[in-house]
């Protein structure tokens, strides 16, 4: 551990100057000798946890696993002619949701790719206690043989209009109609299914089960994503 030895070197120079001032000013105390020696004593002693750290490696610092920032393409081994995808709902209001790249915020996340190369074409976030005019037109825009990725952070539905629930529902949602309040919920379709998505996880909020005291326990959603083929 170069920097434990970087550590002790730099202290034990301190210690040095420290007993020059300590012999220079207290030659002849007894109270200059027994302050030089205490200090003397917590550099040895520092120095000595240092090594023993070094020697059974442990780190002082977070240590987080390899893949801790592992990419979407990586969470599932697929067919060349599939995505692969994982997501994760938000967890009550506090830990944002996770689809594909980080740029949650509260209400429903969406990710939109083309469903050819995988490219990310849109990504959004949409306040459930706003007005829904944003979200309307973004569902309105998708084009077909694209993928669409959602997830819920905190509360999904307060504002969710019938509109929106239907244009979410033409992508293959079989929840959507049926999202409550502070529900969790993650969702993979596609424009132009003409079937229901498999690709779909919800989580009701119920008091009496509830993971997070107000909200239901985190839900994650991975698998394959058959390329689009005109």
């Amino acid at each position: 551990c170069p920097s434990a030895v970087l550590i002790c070197t730099s202290m034990l120079v301190l210690v040095v100057v420290l007993i020059t001032v300590v012999l220079q000013k207290y030659s002849d105390s007894f109270t200059g000798t027994t302050f030089l020696m205490n200090q003397v004593f917590i550099v040895l002693l520092t120095c000595s946890f240092k090594a023993a750290l070094c020697d059974f490696n442990i780190s002082l610092t977070p240590v987080f696993p390899a893949d801790w920032r592992r990419s979407l393409s990586e969470e599932k081994n697929c067919p060349g002619d599939h995505f692969s995808f994982l997501i994760r709902s938000g967890a009550a209001n506090v830990v944002p949701p996770k689809i594909f790249i980080n740029n949650a915020g509260y209400g429903i996340n969406v990710v939109i790719l083309n469903g050819k190369t995988g490219e990310v074409i849109k990504t959004g976030h949409f306040d459930m206690y706003s007005g829904m005019k944003p979200l309307i037109e973004l569902l309105k825009s998708i084009e077909k043989g694209s993928i669409v990725l959602m997830a819920s952070y905190d509360e999904p539905s307060s504002k969710l209009t019938e509109d929106a629930r239907k244009l979410i529902a033409e992508l293959g949602s079989s929840v959507v109609q049926s999202l409550g309040f502070r529900d969790n919920w993650v969702f993979v379709g596609g424009k132009g299914a003409t079937v229901k998505s498999n690709f779909e996880k919800y989580l009701k909020n119920d008091n009496m089960k509830n993971k997070y005291e107000n909200w239901p326990e985190l839900i994650e959603l991975t698998g394959c994503i058959p390329k689009y083929l005109d």
